[in-house]
């Protein structure tokens, strides 16, 4: 049995220890925000913040969650109180997404660039985000919509 913070509340799992994160999070505790994209943390639509850290929740263990704090977009969508994460508004704003699938973690890898570099260039921004795939190729917005987020932070 395992016990975790997600999304500011407490949880216990019963999950076999090797159980991949995301289906913790999607099937036993409802949060389907975070998707299943490719199972071998290819594309990024399963990102997470585990512990600060964006992780691929596909192939990161529960356990590795024991003790910890994971943050979903279900998470950064809710905020610290001031409403929902800057990045979340400027994906409206940009109008980023199209069919939608992979923005979860899109965004959720944007968040961890963010933290780290709080005003990054247009090439960090390019460099980090080259691990998510969108199969809707709208990459262009990503990065306006990461650029936008950073000046109204």
């Amino acid at each position: 049995m395992g016990a975790f913070t997600i999304n500011g509340r407490r949880v216990t799992t019963d999950a076999a220890a090797d159980t991949p994160l995301l289906w913790v999070i999607r099937e036993e505790l409802g949060l389907t925000g975070t998707k299943y994209g490719c199972g071998a943390a290819q594309c990024g639509a399963c990102t997470v913040h585990l512990n600060g850290a964006a992780v691929r929740s596909c192939v990161t263990p529960v356990s590795a969650a024991e003790g910890g704090t994971v943050v979903t977009i279900e998470g950064l969508a809710e905020g610290n109180g001031n409403g929902p994460h800057a990045l979340i508004r400027a994906w409206t704003e940009e109008q980023v997404a199209q069919c939608g699938y992979c923005q979860p973690g899109q965004i959720m890898a944007a968040a961890a660039l963010l933290a780290a570099t709080p005003r990054p260039t247009r090439e960090q921004i390019a460099e980090h985000m080259a691990g998510n795939l969108c199969r809707c190729g709208t990459y262009p917005r990503v990065v306006r919509a990461i650029e936008r987020a950073a000046r109204e932070a």
